[in-house]
């Protein structure tokens, strides 16, 4: 059961599979990690949070949690259908255009690695047009040995395991990425397109649309505060 798939784009298991690729019912599975530490740690308390790709809430659940007001925004129905307790809006994120601004603008999930270099920009123009003066955006990134470390494999606390298994050159740059999820009970696999960005090569995507980096938040450089470029 599913959509239509996005070209380049493939997932299974049990069941709805979004255009992307992605498992509603393994998302509602994953556990939170530290991703919710990062953003308190980074903003102010109480912020409004725009958490753009949102996904069924496993982020956006531990940010009410402490305290943040959130507006949580996916393209999948069916994943805004397991959120609870915050604002949800469906749209495509390069579409979104809410008139509105928030403290806090969230791009987490690796989206910023799109291999369409137009969705690419199309997503930090969104983060860019939601941006309250003096707010920041978040944004997660690619690890930085991602596609040199492979095939690699995680096991979680919780009983299940990750497997990066491939990343094969799909064409200008951009890599198709074969990932499996093993649950005891059940397995899913995602096939998605993803664009290696170097350290300077994120530096200039975001100076494309006029933000700059303001801190690397994590000692991998895989969480950033950004802001609009003086």
């Amino acid at each position: 059961m599913g959509l239509k798939m996005r070209a380049g784009y493939h997932g299974t298991g049990p069941g709805v599979i979004t255009p992307d690729g992605c498992a509603v019912e393994l998302y509602s599975r994953l556990s939170v990690g530290v991703e919710p530490d990062i953003v308190a740690a980074a903003v102010p308390v109480g912020a409004h949070v725009l958490e753009l790709g949102c996904g069924v809430g496993r982020v956006t659940h531990s940010l009410l949690e402490r305290g943040f007001t959130v507006t949580a925004v996916d393209e999948s129905q069916e994943m805004l259908d397991r959120v609870r307790g915050a604002r949800v809006i469906c749209s495509p994120i390069e579409d979104l255009d809410l008139g509105e601004t928030f403290d806090v603008v969230m791009l987490a999930s690796f989206l910023v690695h799109a291999g369409d270099v137009e969705v690419r920009r199309a997503l930090l123009r969104t983060c860019v047009r939601h941006l309250a003066t003096g707010g920041c955006v978040l944004i997660q990134r690619e690890g930085e040995d991602w596609y040199t470390n492979l095939p690699r494999e995680r096991v979680d606390p919780s009983g299940f395991t990750v497997r990066i298994v491939s990343a094969e050159p799909a064409g200008d740059g951009v890599n198709s990425v074969y990932a499996e999820y093993e649950f005891p009970d059940a397995t899913w696999t995602q096939t998605f397109l993803a664009r290696p960005l170097t350290k300077e090569q994120f530096e200039r995507a975001l100076a494309e649309v006029g933000l700059e980096v303001d801190k690397y938040l994590t000692g991998d450089r895989t969480w950033v505060r950004a802001g609009v470029a003086a």
